[in-house]
């Protein structure tokens, strides 16, 4: 048994990595920009241009701390007009301007002389002071608006690469140079940046873009920090349980996970039980007693409680149960008292607190367990009641109990094994629907909530946890096999 668990431990390694591979992809690939999103709106308030250099510096530091100032992976593929540093452009829009003229010219290194000098010319704008004797001649804050809009403007040509757009913007840009006489310092740098792009097109290699080259950067990429860390600085890697930082809290992932999961993990292991304890018995009854009314009134109700869905059910017992017109006995959420549990409360007495909580959830959870277990056990006691050792059992005239509990009830119990490695899964994916009816602090809310804010990092923590409990519990499975019938041998 020992040696079949290794091996399989073995097997599930390419698994995990393909896993892990997909959860990057997603990741990687995921709508938006995270740098974006972990720069607060509040730095922003105002116009673009006077915050900008603010938004700069956070934009570097979390491009350094989500670890996207790295290549993707160890190797790429991609072609000779390409550089193998073009993601060290630390704003998303910009580099994407780029790499769309690298499609169309081919020439980087034109293409990065005028991105140089598009930089340059922005970072003057930077230095601009209304303080000056002459600028207070004129309205200072309608110069500081024409400013502004200079500065959005610069910052949009920054992020475009249609011949069209950027001929646009250098009227724009040339039309406010125009203005004001102290705006003529300016014009030099921008001259240079009209030059610099006018050698693009002049300078164009487009053959170069169909010409493969690999690309290779070791171990100083994204996949392998999002792996393995990057030393501790920011990231311990998804190995130490690290699932990097959400967007919406700016907090670890792992530390949300780890404090909402205890409530998910408590409604699975409850439901599977109390499914498993009413279940098992109706299933075994049922089929000791095959085409009685027993059997047909107990498939009839089961069927009944499976054909609800869980939120017609939740939303029907909360108007039932935790309405004060009609039955006010539970409360309508949470798990526990608004004020919290007292401080010198111990466990038995936070169980009585939170128990009127429990009881609507733990029903939702169930309920819809008891047909599907029912009738599979149901199924695999038939056919064991059929065999040969049960009539032989029969013959020898053991009681019918002795015979259903002792020899057909052990050897029917592989199909619902298969059904209880589901838990795992089950329980760091929680109930979406029930948790966020009930408003219950899971993982299946914080999902949810993941989801209406695009907070993609708890998403993609989910989906790998999920997966990989998923063969945590298949291996279960196989042991418990093994335990249940002793003609399964993993030699």
């Amino acid at each position: 048994m020992l040696g079949y668990i290794v091996k399989r431990i073995f097997i599930f390694i390419p698994t995990l990595i393909v896993i892990t591979l997909l959860g990057f992809i997603i990741s990687i690939n995921a709508p938006g920009d995270p740098v974006e999103r972990m720069v607060s709106s509040s730095q922003s308030g105002g116009d673009i241009g006077t915050q900008s250099l603010s938004q700069i510096q956070d934009k570097i530091f979390w491009r350094k701390k989500l670890g996207l100032d790295l290549p993707v992976f160890y190797v790429s593929l991609t072609s000779l007009s390409r550089p193998d540093t073009l993601y060290r452009i630390f704003d998303k829009n910009e580099r994407e301007a780029m790499d769309r003229l690298i499609d169309r010219h081919g020439n980087w290194q034109e293409i990065q002389q005028y991105s140089n000098s598009l930089n340059q010319f922005y970072n003057s704008l930077m230095l601009f002071s209304p303080d000056s004797n002459e600028i207070k001649k004129h309205n200072t804050n309608e110069v500081l608006e024409n400013m502004n809009q200079l500065k959005y403007e610069v910052l949009a040509l920054k992020s475009s690469h249609e011949p069209v757009i950027i001929d646009a913007k250098f009227k724009k840009i040339n039309t406010i140079l125009s203005i004001y006489p102290f705006f003529d310092p300016f014009r030099s740098p921008f001259n240079s940046v009209i030059v610099d792009y006018n050698k693009i097109p002049a300078a164009s290699t487009k053959w170069k873009n169909y010409i493969p080259r690999l690309a290779f950067y070791g171990t100083q990429n994204q996949y392998h920090r999002w792996l393995f860390g990057d030393g501790g600085q920011f990231s311990k890697g998804l190995i130490r349980l690290d699932f990097g930082t959400s967007y919406t809290t700016k907090q670890p992932v792992s530390d949300v996970i780890f404090s909402k999961i205890g409530w998910s993990m408590f409604f699975a292991l409850l439901s599977v039980i109390l499914a498993y304890l009413v279940s098992i018995p109706i299933g075994v009854k049922a089929s000791a007693k095959r085409g009685s009314r027993f059997d047909r009134t107990s498939s009839v109700i089961l069927f009944m409680l499976y054909s609800m869905p869980s939120f017609w059910l939740a939303t029907l017992l909360l108007m039932t149960f935790a309405n004060t017109d009609v039955f006010p006995w539970f409360p309508a959420s949470g798990v526990k008292p608004a004020t919290g549990y007292p401080d010198d409360a111990g466990l038995f007495e936070k169980i009585k607190l939170s128990l009127p909580y429990l009881i609507l959830p733990a029903i939702c959870y169930t309920y819809s367990s008891f047909a599907f277990l029912s009738r599979t056990m149901r199924v695999s006691m038939i056919e064991t009641l059929g065999q040969d050792y049960i009539r032989t059992a029969r013959a020898k005239g053991l009681p019918e109990n002795k015979v259903i509990w002792k020899h057909a009830f052990r050897n029917s119990l592989l199909p619902i094994i298969t059904v209880f490695a589901n838990i795992f899964p089950a329980a760091i994916g929680g109930s979406v629907i029930i948790e966020s009816i009930f408003t219950i602090p899971g993982m299946g809310f914080e999902t949810f909530l993941g989801i209406q804010s695009n907070n993609y990092p708890m998403i993609i923590a989910v989906f790998t946890i999920t997966g990989f409990l998923t063969l945590v519990g298949y291996l279960i499975s196989d042991i418990l096999y093994a335990i249940a019938d002793p003609r399964i041998s993993y030699k």
